[in-house]
Formats: structure tokens, C-alpha cells, sequence
């Protein structure tokens, strides 16, 4: 079959993404052809029609607007594919036949960073999991905000529950290793595994970076870094300036719950799989995004060390206890937005002016907080505040260049701010006020020779011109040029005409030119300063969690646990915090409830249906996980040994998908 050379280009840039759906950017519409086009317009629901001239083979195509790509590409990624967007990479006015075009970018369920494809409280992990003997070594990052973590796991228990916390939308793995691919199909069958070559599980990369942001690390996390860079260097083909040294998530640091009793406790969800009834959306008063992130991964990892526990309860007890302080913080949080991932977007150069502008809001804010800061008595505050950076330069060069009233989408002229830059004052003018000048050179030079007559006009072959009837080419003056004899007289051309034609002529493509330059230059400028966005938006962070938890406290009467070393639990008057959320507190019966090794070392439960033998149990493990993750707790008084594993099972059911009957999932989780 023969094809036209578009269609060559075409399959020339599907060869280089094969695993994905390619979206081709013809004009103002992407387009899909042969298999892609068939296959994406089943899950989109769009119409399939065929591409085709006389004598050839009909070949199935189907296309979607460029201006909402974004939104089919989401529906496209939630259904489990990935997508590579194929773009013109010059402008089709100046092109000298086949426009050219080049695969900017793979957009997978773990490399997405554009809000439109993100639940704003929720993280979106890319994970790398390399093996090491019996052991696991483990990479995540998760690229819309930069965060990275890293794990070593010594068997396939472990590993399955870190996932089950992390919840990795995507996981790259060895595509010769089938056992791996099949434990991590059942720790996390939600998220789409994409098998790599051996070969890209490069410990010698992942070392190298890690050596420049001084972070050890085991050979099988390295590996597993190694192949996380190299995929993102396929796909998401924009800096990775932003990430940043991953954190820790050995289980000897965090409280470890595993994935049944993250269910049974109904922290993230209830168990018929609804956000609204389980703990998170109790405690969730965050402002900001990644507030709502972090506080996730507090509740999901509580900690082991007092010190640090302590440390949080400082601040959320400090913050109790000023609530007209605590007021002001949150509102002004409230006005934040999502810097963390506007910080990962800078960083690959994909933002719209309107998001430089919030930037520079932002900041002026981050400014405020930190004077709010700076004299409270907890530590943990004090020092999120000495974080803050407002970069007032920043702000002010934002303020000084992009125009207040920017549209989403600028034409060119609307986009830098009068006085903002000289040459683009002088483009404006000339684009959008340049046929006046033709009008008064017009009214000028008929008042100067005395020709009534005399026209300005203009066609596609001479540009402007002076046009002079007959009667009156006597009165022509001696620096008129003859340009064209007409029927009706002449037309003619001077310096200072052929001389503003030129700057008008094009004046709107050179000012979008030069507006884009200027653009880029301040995002490249900008996105410099990713590490100290990156620190702020941190503490932003961790200065919402304490907040939350502190209104959270104040406003369901929450008290201060007393944690130590001890292996004791004694709790007067608990209560079960989501069911008093949903009861009221009149309509809950508080329980106490004394559980020593060197005492009482049983509780029995009795009772019939409904009489709350469930909710007993669920309250006194959400109590002392709440506590360890540095919160206020639902009770009187508690005193918390610490303990570093949590374990629960509530309810039975069978697990069909896995081959596990109601007794084996019981005792498994027993």
C-alpha cells in the first residue's frame, strides 16, 4: 500500500512508541490512525471514519480537538493505556513542505503531572522494583510533586504491603522475572505494570545520581532507580530537576499496618469502597492539597520514634491552644493552591502564564505565614516556618512582567504587561494600532500636497500604497515613487510608507514570537529556584497537617495522649472517632479499656448483632494509631505504649480472584 509522506511520518513516530496510542497533531485536531484510531475510538466513544483517495486502501482514522486533548487523554489513561503525543515541532507558515513533527512526550498513569489527570489529595507513584536474591529492592517517585521514596525489602510480605500503602499507579519490573510480575499483580491490581529489559535495571546510573544528592542507598534500589530514569527519559522528556533525594520507608521508622487491616480499620475507605465514613475523610480539614497528601501518608505510617511524635503533638497542642492563630494560618493556607505540584510543573517547563500569576499570589502569601510563624512556641512550627521561602525577586518579576488579566489561552498582545518590555510595546502598538497610523498618513498627506482625493490602500501584491487620480497627478510630489498605472491613475509608494508597512506587516506573529521567548526565559528562570519552591511547598505541607489536626481536636473534643515505652494501653472514656462523626457525641457510649502484659492481658467481647463488639475493637486500634501519627485522640485519657505493628481482622469474606476461600483469607490474616 502505498502511503503519502504525512502517513510515513506517521509510522515513523508510532515505531518509536510502540506500546502506546499515538496522538498526531494535524492542525487543530490529533488524530489516530490503523489499529490506534480503532482501538481509541472504542474507549472514547468517538466516531471512527477511514482516510483514503481514489484507488487506495480505506485507513481508519479518528481525531480529537488539540485544544481538549487533555481530557481524552485522562479518559484514555484511567483506562489503562498509555498515550505519546506526536507534535508539529515547527510552524506550519513557515514550513517547506511536510511540516515537521516529533514525540514530545509518553504520557503513562505514573508519569502524568497536569492537574486535569490528578486527584489533588492523593499521590501519583511511578514505582521501579528490582530483585535482590529473596530480597526486593524499591524505587518510587512520584513525579507531580517531586517526592520520592526508597525501600529495601527482605521478602515478598513486606513488599507487597509497601505497595499496598503506596498505592503506585504504575511499576516498572524485569520482563524476564514472571514470579515478581505476579506477586506484584496481586499486591497492587490497580496499577499498570510495565515490564522493561533486564538490562535497564542499571545499578550504576541510580548510584550516580544518588551520589550527587548524597543518598546511599542498597544496589537493588539503585537498580531500581536506574530503570525509573531511564523510563522517564522516554516518557516524560522534561527535566527531573525537581525530585528530590528519596526518603526512607524502612518499616523500623513507621507503625506497619498491613493491607487487611488498612481495610478491616477503614482508614482510606470503608469497606464497600466509599471515601465518606472512613477516618481520612474525619480528619481531613486539610486546606491545601498537599496538606490532603501528607496527611494521607502520616495516617497510613504512623510513627514509632516519641521524639518525633512528640514533636507533632507540640504543635498541634500549641495550635489548640491559639485558635485565633490557628484561624489566620488556615485561612491564608486557603489561598495557597497546589504549589508542590506548580513546582514540578515549572520544572518541566509545562505551565500557562495564569499559573506564574497564582505563583507569585502564592508567595506573597508563603511571605505572611512565615511572620506568623516565627514566635510559636512549638518547635515543629517554628521551624516549618524558617522553611518558608517567599522569594519576594520572584514575585516581583512575575508581578512586573505578566499581565493581571492574562486569558488561558493568550493571543499575542495579551500576555507581557505594558512597560514589561520595550520591543514588545512597540509590536503591540504596531499590531493593534497600526492601521491607525494608515489613516492619519492618509489625512497627513492629502492636507500636505492639497490632493483630496489621495488614498491609502492596501492588496496582497503591492502591501500599501498611495493611490492619485488623474486630475490631480500634477500635485504629486517629487519623492512619490510610481508603483502602477490604473485606468484610473497611479499608485505610488514613499520611504516612510514602504518603511511602517514593514513593521506592521508580521508585527502580531513577531510580538507572539517574542512574547513566547520572554516566557520561556522567565519559567527557565523561575524553575531555577525549584529547590527552595520545593522546601516551602514541604512546609506548607506540614504546617496544614498540624492545623487540621489541631481543628480537628478543637472541634470534636479531642484530647493529648501520653505515649511511652511501656507495653500498656489504658484508655478512659474512648470513642470510635467515625462513627461520633457521624452519631454526634451525645449518641455514643464512650468505653474504657486497660490492656497490660503484666495484667490484664485478654479482653473478651460478648454480645449480640450490632451491639458494637466491632466498633470496640476498631476504636481501640484507630486510637492508638492516631495518637503515634503525632494526632489528638476521641478519648478522655490515653496512655499508648508504642507499638510498631498493627494488626485486625473484622468481618469475613473470600478472596475468588485470588483462590482464597472465606477460612484461608481469615487465616491468613490471623
Amino acid at each position: 500500500m502505498k502511503l503519502t509522506p504525512m502517513l510515513e511520518q506517521y509510522l515513523r513516530a508510532k515505531q518509536e512508541v510502540p506500546g502506546a496510542l499515538l496522538l498526531f497533531r494535524l492542525g487543530d485536531f490529533y488524530e489516530l490512525f490503523f489499529e490506534d484510531a480503532e482501538v481509541a475510538a472504542r474507549a472514547l466513544d468517538i466516531t471512527l471514519t477511514t482516510r483514503s483517495k481514489k484507488d487506495e486502501v480505506p485507513i481508519p482514522m479518528c481525531g480529537v480537538p488539540h485544544h481538549a486533548v487533555q481530557q481524552y487523554v485522562a479518559r484514555l489513561l484511567a483506562q489503562g493505556f498509555k498515550v505519546a503525543l506526536c507534535d508539529q515541532t515547527e510552524d506550519a507558515s513557515q514550513a517547506k513542505g511536510l511540516v515537521q513533527r516529533a514525540v514530545v512526550r509518553v504520557v503513562t498513569p505514573g508519569t502524568v503531572t497536569e492537574e486535569d489527570y490528578l486527584d489533588p489529595k492523593q499521590p501519583n507513584y511511578l514505582a521501579a522494583v528490582a530483585r535482590d536474591g529473596d530480597g526486593f529492592g524499591l524505587l518510587a517517585a512520584d513525579l507531580s510533586t517531586g517526592e520520592t521514596r526508597q525501600a529495601f525489602c527482605a521478602e515478598s510480605g513486606g513488599l507487597a504491603d509497601l505497595l499496598g500503602r503506596l498505592a503506585p499507579r504504575e511499576i516498572l519490573h524485569a520482563a524476564d522475572d514472571a514470579g515478581l510480575a505476579a506477586l506484584l499483580a496481586r499486591a497492587a491490581p490497580a496499577a499498570m505494570l510495565s515490564p522493561l529489559a533486564a538490562a535497564r535495571f542499571d545499578a550504576s546510573t541510580g548510584t550516580a545520581w544518588l551520589a550527587t544528592h548524597a543518598a546511599p542507598a542498597a544496589p537493588a534500589i539503585a537498580a531500581a532507580l536506574g530503570a525509573l530514569l531511564g523510563y522517564l527519559a522516554e516518557t516524560h522528556r522534561a527535566s527531573v530537576a525537581h525530585l528530590r533525594p528519596p526518603e526512607s520507608d524502612a518499616s523500623s521508622a513507621v507503625l506497619v499496618i498491613d493491607e487487611a487491616s488498612r481495610r478491616n480499620l477503614e482508614l482510606l475507605t470503608t469497606t464497600r469502597g466509599e471515601k465518606r465514613g472512613a477516618l481520612l475523610a474525619v480528619l481531613d480539614e486539610s486546606e491545601t492539597p498537599m496538606g490532603g497528601r501528607l496527611l494521607r501518608q502520616w495516617l497510613l505510617a504512623p510513627l514509632t520514634d516519641l521524639a518525633a511524635i512528640g514533636a507533632r503533638l507540640d504543635a498541634v497542642e500549641a495550635l489548640v491552644r491559639q485558635p485565633s492563630r490557628r484561624d489566620a494560618l488556615r485561612e491564608r493556607l486557603g489561598r495557597i493552591g497546589d504549589l508542590e505540584r506548580l513546582t514540578a510543573r515549572l520544572a518541566a517547563a509545562r505551565v500557562v502564564p495564569r499559573d506564574l500569576l497564582g505563583l507569585a499570589a502564592a508567595l506573597a502569601v508563603v511571605g505572611e505565614l512565615r511572620d506568623l510563624l516565627a514566635d510559636m512556641p512549638a518547635a515543629a512550627l517554628r521551624d516549618a516556618g524558617v522553611a518558608l521561602a517567599p522569594l519576594p525577586a520572584v514575585q516581583a518579576t512575575i508581578t512586573a512582567t505578566i499581565s493581571e488579566d492574562v486569558p488561558l489561552k493568550p493571543r499575542p498582545g495579551q500576555l507581557l504587561k505594558p512597560g514589561a518590555d520595550p520591543e514588545a510595546d512597540e509590536l503591540r502598538e504596531l499590531a493593534l494600532h497600526g492601521k491607525r497610523f494608515f489613516g492619519e498618513y492618509e489625512a497627513r498627506e492629502r492636507q500636505r500636497t492639497g490632493i483630496n482625493s489621495l488614498k491609502v490602500r492596501y492588496n496582497n501584491v503591492f502591501g500599501y500604497y498611495i493611490e492619485v487620480t488623474k486630475p490631480n497627478l500634477h500635485l504629486v510630489p517629487a519623492e512619490y515613487r510610481r508603483k502602477q498605472t490604473i485606468a484610473t491613475g497611479e499608485r505610488f509608494i514613499t520611504d516612510e510608507l514602504a518603511q511602517y508597512e514593514a513593521k506592521v506587516l508580521g508585527a502580531e506573529e513577531r510580538l507572539g514570537a517574542l512574547e513566547a521567548q520572554r516566557f520561556t526565559a522567565l519559567v527557565a528562570a523561575i524553575g531555577a529556584e525549584h529547590a527552595a519552591l520545593s522546601r516551602t511547598a514541604a512546609a506548607l505541607a506540614r504546617i496544614d497537617v498540624l492545623a487540621a489536626l489541631a481543628s480537628v481536636a478543637e472541634r470534636r473534643r479531642y484530647t493529648r495522649p501520653t505515649l511511652d515505652r511501656e507495653r500498656r494501653i489504658a484508655i478512659v472514656e474512648g470513642r470510635h472517632p467515625v462513627v461520633e462523626a457521624v452519631a454526634g457525641r451525645e449518641g455514643f457510649v464512650a468505653n474504657d479499656c486497660q490492656l497490660d502484659p503484666d495484667g490484664e492481658q485478654i479482653l473478651v467481647l460478648t454480645g449480640p448483632n450490632m451491639a458494637g463488639k466491632s466498633t470496640y475493637l476498631r476504636q481501640v486500634a484507630l486510637i492508638g494509631l492516631l495518637a503515634q501519627m503525632g494526632s489528638f485522640v476521641p478519648a478522655a485519657r490515653a496512655e499508648i505504649g508504642v507499638v510498631d505493628r498493627l494488626f485486625t481482622r473484622v468481618g469475613a469474606s473470600d478472596n475468588l480472584a485470588g483462590g482464597e476461600s472465606t477460612f484461608m483469607v481469615e487465616m491468613k490474616e490471623t
